[in-house]
């Protein structure tokens, strides 16, 4: 052998891809037991507010996943009516990591759900209950992947480092959360996987590549109050003033630029035989691009300052104050997405099962981390109706439900295409580097 071919580094070995028939058989005995485990998951409230009922489900979900051999941390939310965010470890043979990203909390109180009857309920292939589909369902298939590639390709389970996160409050402002994923990305995190729920669109199944931004905004008006029978032109009207902003905040919506501009809740006054003194509204707005992003709220933070209502004695005017709450920032469209993207619909071709992709006006934790590590959501499985509780007899209303038929050919996409996505990451491995 030749000095050369001595210090030639090895060539990575390629992935064993297990065939999709043996895949699919062995998903399907382990669907008993991880519906048994979603059911115990759907059954602990874990309202956002709910601290105990998020922090016990967190606990059940690192045991659940123990047996696979993850280690938990539980990191405490910075806001402390939020329970813990949880992030499981499981140290790989490589560096080379994947992180998959849950969230624990709902936005169903417990009082809703008792008043509206809602719970773990079996009709056909809908599985009706509170975070079936957002997002405890998602946390079934993150096990139902990982599990599965433990036992059908152990060389790839055993190699990678994989770090799971779950968000204690995804459906509040938590970016808190986004901080601690990316503190513990590092140059050898090759992806995020976020488990929301895909999208359907006819037979197909779609996979989310960009996500809106979102600001909350609140508009106050200070006038001034007066007697409003003796003194009535001694005032000036904030609610009049209000209602002339808000006019002007609506208008901002574009639908051809997929801008959308919600005005929420006004309040105002205080009794009736008074020129109100001051008035409030709140409500936020959406864009995909940075660019609108910002035009919009330079446009809402320009109608601060005086307003067009006076009193007719003085000339005083209604003063208008506008300030943005929080906000989270869009995920646009980027190459590193559609590079994840592309072994998605790789994967489906071979199943074959239909995959495309879409642009989502929800958030999620995607738009937390997007612009950290390449990013692809909708990794869950099919559902509808989120967010909603209530169900009515003539069926016009239901609830939200999780399609039992969607997990095992959805689990199997995304094992066939995580492979993919492992296999290009060896080929793509630095000289000198760990290979998987």
């Amino acid at each position: 052998m030749t000095g050369g071919t001595r210090n030639r580094p090895a060539k990575p070995p390629k992935i064993g891809m297990p065939d999709n028939a043996s895949l699919t058989a062995f998903l399907e005995t382990q669907m008993p037991s991880g519906l048994e485990m979603l059911r115990q998951m759907v059954g602990i409230n874990s309202y956002t507010s709910n601290r105990e009922g998020v922090n016990r489900l967190g606990r059940f979900t690192a045991e659940c996943f123990a047996p696979l051999g993850f280690t938990a941390e539980f990191v405490p939310s910075t806001n402390a009516e939020y329970g813990d965010h949880l992030v499981l470890t499981r140290r790989g043979r490589s560096a080379k990591t994947l992180a998959l990203i849950s969230h624990l909390d709902t936005v169903f109180p417990p009082e809703e759900e008792a008043r509206n009857d809602f719970h773990w309920q079996i009709e056909g292939d809908r599985i009706f209950g509170p975070g079936t589909q957002d997002i405890k369902g998602g946390t079934l298939m993150m096990w139902l992947v990982l599990l599965t590639l433990q036992a059908k390709a152990p060389e790839v389970f055993e190699t990678v480092t994989w770090k799971l996160f779950w968000n204690s409050s995804e459906e509040r402002y938590s970016p808190d959360f986004g901080e601690l994923c990316r503190n513990r990305f590092d140059s050898n995190t090759i992806a995020a996987l976020v488990f929301e729920a895909e999208g359907r669109l006819g037979a197909e199944h779609l996979m989310v590549v960009a996500r809106k931004g979102r600001a909350a905004w609140r508009v106050t008006v200070s006038g001034r109050g007066s007697h409003a029978g003796g003194k009535h032109s001694h005032g000036a009207n904030a609610i009049i003033q209000l209602s002339r902003t808000v006019q002007q905040i609506a208008a901002l919506t574009d639908y051809s630029r997929e801008l959308t501009v919600n005005v929420a809740t006004i309040r105002g006054g205080t009794v009736l035989n008074r020129v109100p003194h001051e008035a409030v509204a709140e409500g936020e707005f959406r864009a995909f691009t940075p660019e609108v992003y910002a035009q919009t709220k330079t446009a809402l933070l320009a109608l601060a300052g005086p307003g067009e209502v006076r009193s007719p004695v003085d000339a005083y005017r209604c003063q208008v104050q506008v300030e943005i709450l929080y906000e989270t920032r869009p995920w646009p469209r980027n190459h590193a997405t559609d590079e994840l993207y592309q072994f998605w619909k790789q994967a489906g071709d071979e199943l074959p099962i239909p995959v495309n992709l879409e642009e989502r006006g929800g958030l999620s934790d995607g738009n937390l981390i997007w612009d950290a590590v390449p990013t692809l959501d909708g990794i869950g499985p099919w559902g509808d109706n989120d967010h909603c509780s209530e169900r009515s007899h003539d069926g016009s209303k239901l609830p939200e439900f999780v399609e039992l038929s969607s997990f095992v050919p959805k689990a199997t996409l995304n094992i066939g295409a995580i492979l993919k996505l492992l296999e290009a990451a060896m080929r793509k491995a630095p000289l000198g580097a760990p290979c998987l």
